[in-house]
This record gives C-alpha cells, sequence and structure tokens, in this order.
C-alpha cells in the first residue's frame, strides 16, 4: 500500500500540466487564427478567341500564382481557346455567345471563390509577376489596386490623349485623382465588388463604372504602375464608338454618385448665358427676352434635379452599405 506521500507525489506526476496545455491551446488556436485570415485569391480573364495568346499566358500564369484559382470566361469563342485551357488544368466558363467584356466580367465575379479577386485580359498584355504587387499594395488596407499603364504603353497616341481626357473627367466627376479609368488590371475585394455588379455594362466599359463607384463609395482606391505589353492580334475596342460609350458612362456614374458635381456647373452656366442674354437684349432694345427667361428657368430646373438626384445617391448609398454589412 502506498504512503499518503508518495500517493500524493504519484498523482501530482499524474496530472497534466496545465500551464503547458494553456500555452499548447493558444498557440493551436493563433495558428488556425492564421490559417482562417488568410485571404484566398481568385483570377478573372474574360476571353473571346485568344487561343494563340493563353498558349504562352497560362504557364505563366500558373506558375506565378500557383495556389490561385483561375477562372477563364470564354466569351463564345470559336477558335480553341477553351481547348487550350482544358489542356492546361484551368476552369473555363462558357457563355453560349458572345455577351460582351462586362459581362464575362460579372460571370466571373460571381463564380469566383476567392476572397480577393483579380481581373487580367487574356491578350498577353498584362504581366503575371504583377499580381504579387497588386496584392501587396491591396495588403496595405486598400479595397481596389488598379495598375496604371504608363505613357508608351498606350497602344496608339490617340488612345493615350483619349485616356487621359477620360481620366481628367473622371477625376472631376469623382473628386479624386484617376490615373488610368480604364485599365482592365486590377485587384479587388470581392465582397465590396459584387456589391456593384448591376451598375457594369456588359461592354468593354467596366473599369470606367467599377473606380468612379468604388472612389464615390468613400472604398480607398490605390494605384501602382506597370507597363502592359503590346497585343497579340486585333483590339476589339473600337475607339470612337466605346470612346463615346466610355464618356456617357462618366457622366452617368458620376451622376448617379456625385449628382451636384454635374448639375451645379451645368445649372449655374445656364443662369450665367441667361443673365448674358438678358443684358444684351436691355441694352439693344430694352426688353427682357424669351431667351433669357428659358435660360433662367432652365437654370433653376437642373439645380433642382440635382438636388433631387443627391438625395436619390444617399439612398443608393445607404442601401450599398447595408448589402455590405450583411
Amino acid at each position: 500500500m502506498l504512503s499518503k506521500h508518495k500517493s500524493s507525489a504519484y498523482l501530482d506526476n499524474a496530472r497534466p500540466n496545465k500551464k503547458y496545455e494553456t500555452i499548447k491551446l493558444t498557440i493551436n488556436f493563433n495558428g488556425l487564427n492564421m490559417v482562417k485570415n488568410t485571404p484566398t485569391l481568385s483570377i478573372v480573364m474574360p476571353c473571346l478567341n485568344e487561343a494563340e495568346n493563353l498558349e504562352a499566358l497560362l504557364p505563366q500564369l500558373k506558375s506565378a500564382q500557383p495556389t490561385a484559382e483561375i477562372l477563364v470566361i470564354d466569351d463564345g469563342s470559336t477558335d480553341l481557346s477553351k481547348s487550350i485551357c482544358e489542356q492546361h488544368g484551368i476552369k473555363v466558363i462558357s457563355h453560349p455567345h458572345s455577351l460582351g467584356n462586362g459581362a464575362s466580367i460579372k460571370t466571373g465575379a460571381r463564380n469566383a471563390s476567392g476572397d480577393i479577386i483579380v481581373f487580367m485580359d487574356a491578350d498577353g498584355q498584362h504581366n503575371p509577376d504583377d499580381i504579387q504587387r497588386l496584392l501587396s499594395k491591396l495588403a496595405e488596407g486598400y479595397d481596389m489596386v488598379i495598375g496604371a499603364r504608363q505613357s508608351g504603353s498606350h497602344a496608339s497616341t490617340k488612345r493615350l490623349l483619349g485616356n487621359a481626357v477620360f481620366n481628367k473627367l473622371a477625376s472631376f466627376m469623382t473628386g479624386q485623382n484617376i490615373e488610368d479609368l480604364t485599365s482592365g488590371y486590377r485587384a479587388v475585394r470581392a465582397n465590396h465588388f459584387r456589391k456593384f455588379l448591376y451598375l457594369l455594362p456588359n461592354g468593354f466599359s467596366y473599369p470606367t463604372t467599377s473606380t468612379m463607384a468604388f472612389f464615390r463609395s468613400a472604398l480607398p482606391v490605390a494605384y501602382i504602375p506597370i507597363t502592359a505589353g503590346k497585343r497579340e492580334g486585333k483590339s476589339k475596342i473600337k475607339l470612337l464608338k466605346d470612346g463615346l460609350r466610355f464618356f456617357i458612362i462618366i457622366l452617368k456614374i458620376g451622376a448617379l454618385f456625385s449628382p451636384m458635381r454635374l448639375f451645379l456647373p451645368t445649372s449655374a452656366f445656364c443662369f450665367l448665358c441667361g443673365v448674358i442674354n438678358h443684358i444684351d437684349s436691355y441694352l439693344s432694345s430694352g426688353t427682357f427676352s424669351n431667351g433669357s427667361l428659358f435660360l433662367y428657368v432652365a437654370s433653376v430646373f437642373i439645380f433642382l434635379m440635382g438636388i433631387l438626384s443627391e438625395q436619390i445617391s444617399s439612398l443608393h448609398y445607404r442601401n450599398s452599405e447595408k448589402e455590405g454589412h450583411r
């Protein structure tokens, strides 16, 4: 029979070390938190007849981001684009016919499983090695990081000048400095990006819409400089046709998220023209012209439309915030 002293010593040895257990559990839980907090990545590439470019791009992309989910959205390609993706083990989502670049972006965003989505073109212009730079900048607390093309990266002087004009106009409408409004190479936080899918057009101007929507919703946006490669094959963007669409979309998004930046200057311009016409009519004939009356009335109506639009914009922003917290 064990003595009382020996029994106590035996029980003390058999009893687990509580301090050790606590430390062990803490380490295990911290490890689980580290795994859980690591954001997952999806790469989305719209594709329309890019078989030649995909053959070279996909191996580079898999090498640069081996753990990322890669989604190629086949927008009704008639070449071997889909087959090449399947040969490289890439997931393909196909549209029955061409719906547009923006439609492909929306399809990709809805099907991507990652916490972060990188959008890039399948035409070989975007360097897969820049993805890590986009992610590093995003980790600093931004919700969208855009690859801003340097001046030598634009396809032509006309496009360089056109993009410069769009950048200035969009900067005015948003009150923020926009370095490259039409760059499709960007990393976004998926939960924020999906809030604005209904705003995105089905055509080529999704970068314009999403950038302005993020700015006007006070979601931090950053830029990193990139050098875009030369596109292989013919571009699917028509300079005049799509340029006009970009201009209209900038006005639409500006009117939706910052109405008074559009309506107030327009109202003031009409009022100023009315004053000038009024003075001219009075000095020349001593009368009050119908043109002056029309401009004064138009000025008041445009101003009131701006106030009404501002209220609608506030409701829209509040609804977007509610969706973001669900």
